[in-house]
């Protein structure tokens, strides 16, 4: 089946390319980045996939060649963002400093319409992926939240029809209207949750407002079944113990692991 994912990387020609699709935007990116990168490499070098213990000897004489990265963030959200931007790791530095010993840029491409022409024009998949989704928009544009899956329904049929991402979307139908849905839940649940930490932080902070609003999204995501709480914890930046420790004191139930 087709798994909720928003990510993939892969190596062409000793590059290591990481690219995310972002619907929302995230100034963390390269901090994430570093994350998957870490991971990725880490399996790499311990050789874990093939199911040996070999690896490679970082810690011998001979230099160890890793993978170029690459890092690579798609974006489709309705909020107003440039064509092309960078972000870099060094702006999440607490003590800011112009010659920072680790750094990571991440280039975010506006894929909406109108922008990165050259690169939409080139790419067929994604030109027709931004189709499809301008299509649920367009459907969904006046419509009430409980009227979404028809929506989308409607936007799948008009891509059939005209011969846009035509047979991934008659194979998958079911779970890209699943994906669909959870993606606006989750936009819909972080703009209702931004919306009450902003008038909360009007008492106590409008950056702590915020954090907590971010953290009840995610209680409320967990709670409902829609996210995970390992994937949860790492949004949130801490530990699973500390997550669930977090979100019992905020009055959510912890649901039970199996």
């Amino acid at each position: 089946s087709l798994s909720v994912r928003n990510d993939a990387s892969f190596i062409v020609d000793a590059r290591l390319s990481i690219y995310e699709h972002q619907s929302t935007v995230c100034p963390n990116m390269p901090v994430r980045s570093l994350i998957y990168f870490s991971v990725i490499l880490s399996d790499m070098l311990s050789d874990k996939k093939k199911g040996t213990k070999s690896g490679k000897n970082i810690y011998g004489r001979r230099l160890v060649k890793i993978p170029t990265p690459h890092f690579v963030v798609f974006y489709n959200g309705e909020e107003e963002q440039p064509e092309v931007q960078e972000l870099k790791l060094s702006d999440a530095f607490e003590k800011p400093t112009d010659e920072p010993n680790l750094e990571l840029k991440c280039k975010v491409y506006n894929i909406n319409d109108g922008k990165n022409k050259a690169i939409m024009e080139s790419c067929g998949w994604l030109n027709d992926y931004m189709t499809f989704v301008n299509k649920v928009r367009e459907y969904h544009a006046d419509g009430a939240f409980d009227d979404l899956a028809i929506d989308i329904e409607k936007a799948i049929d008009y891509c059939i029809d005209n011969d846009i991402l035509k047979e991934f979307l008659k194979t998958y139908r079911s779970e890209v209207t699943k994906s669909m849905q959870l993606n606006y839940e989750f936009d819909r649940q972080l703009e209702l949750e931004r919306a009450d930490a902003i008038e909360e932080g009007m008492e106590i902070g409008i950056e702590k407002g915020i954090e907590k609003g971010a953290n009840k999204m995610l209680f409320t995501l967990v709670t409902k079944g829609k996210l995970d709480i390992d994937t949860a914890a790492e949004e949130a930046g801490v530990g699973v113990g500390e997550f669930e420790k977090l979100m019992s004191e905020a009055g959510y139930k912890v649901p039970e692991t199996v």
